[in-house]
């Protein structure tokens, strides 16, 4: 089950991420994407034969109706519920690498929340929860709990401060982060997560430095390496959500925590191959043949003093972004 999350990507495909001062530009042909984070785990688990729902509030408009026609025939059974608000949206710049830069309209008010008979019912069913981090998401802790389930979420670029944060870090499971954030200081980052909070393991993704994996096991972030994209790298926008699918599948089939993180590499690198966000959705034939073609691919223990490295300007999001 996810939760929140929902929008659209308004992509601007630009020469540079930073672009210099001017009045116009003229841009290749400007591109519209039912995306942001809850839709891509959606999108990516179900793809991956896991059966997915997904709650979230869209607006009565034309990018409601977009989130709507993209998730009809996917397999993930969406119930949303209608804000006066409107729907999410985001502007994305994206660089002739296919790295990005991302402008978010969260638009929803702080007051917003889902009412308890329209998501307590799915709860139920549900085992497995991944909350993102729009706010009425958090009020859903204390029922999950209740419950017994297991819940993950992704922080995005959070730097360990900003306090809207800070509760999906400490009362989920699973965490998921970029190195984006916190940069020299995401090892303390994690740490922290895991010594406060409730989490069995903490993984920050660092884009083509690949990813760093922390568990109560390890005194310092294991380095898992990433995984050679299946083709030439043309847009990064839902990367993170990807490799958030491909770990989560590993999760739920049982495996270990370092070959989930690989199997989300895996899933990372192949997203961006593929323009727009969610257009490269990775199967379990596909996921399994690149997994065994890597092997077992040998893990670097990274102590807390050394320099992780941080995902460059442009893999840096918003905070639900990829």
């Amino acid at each position: 089950m996810v939760v929140g999350g929902s929008g659209v990507d308004t992509i601007v495909r630009v020469d540079a991420l930073h672009v210099p001062s001017a009045d116009s530009y003229g841009v290749p042909p400007i591109e519209e994407w039912a995306g942001h984070t809850g839709t891509g785990v959606a999108l990516g688990c179900a793809t991956l034969g896991l059966t997915t729902g997904f709650l979230d509030f869209i607006g009565n408009d034309h990018q409601g109706t977009l989130i709507r026609e993209r998730l009809a025939g996917t397999g993930v059974d969406f119930w949303p519920l209608i804000s006066p608000h409107g729907t999410r949206r985001a502007v994305n710049l994206v660089g002739p690498d296919g790295r990005r830069t991302s402008f978010y309209d969260a638009r929803d008010p702080l007051d917003l929340r889902m009412p308890a008979e329209h998501y307590l019912p799915r709860l139920h069913r549900a085992r497995h929860v991944h909350l993102s981090i729009t706010n009425f998401a958090r009020y859903l802790y204390d029922d999950i709990e209740a419950l017994g389930i297991p819940v993950s979420t992704d922080l995005h670029d959070w730097n360990g401060a900003t306090p809207h944060h800070r509760e999906f870090a400490l009362r989920s499971d699973l965490v998921f982060l970029s190195t984006a954030g916190a940069g020299e200081r995401i090892g303390a980052v994690m740490q922290e997560i895991l010594r406060k909070g409730r989490a069995q393991a903490v993984i920050a993704t660092a884009a083509a430095g690949g990813a760093y994996l922390l568990t109560p096991d390890d005194r310092t972030p294991r380095l898992i390496p990433p995984a050679v994209p299946p083709g030439p790298v043309l847009d990064s926008n839902g990367a993170g959500d990807a490799f958030t699918c491909g770990f989560l599948y590993g999760r739920l089939e049982g495996r270990d925590l370092e070959e989930c993180a690989r199997l989300g590499a895996i899933a990372g690198a192949h997203a961006c191959t593929a323009r727009g966000t969610h257009t490269a959705l990775i199967k379990p034939d596909e996921l399994s043949y690149a997994l065994n073609s890597t092997g077992a691919a040998a893990t670097i223990p990274v102590t807390l003093t050394t320099t992780v490295p941080a995902a460059r300007t442009g893999d840096q999001v918003s905070r639900t972004g990829a």
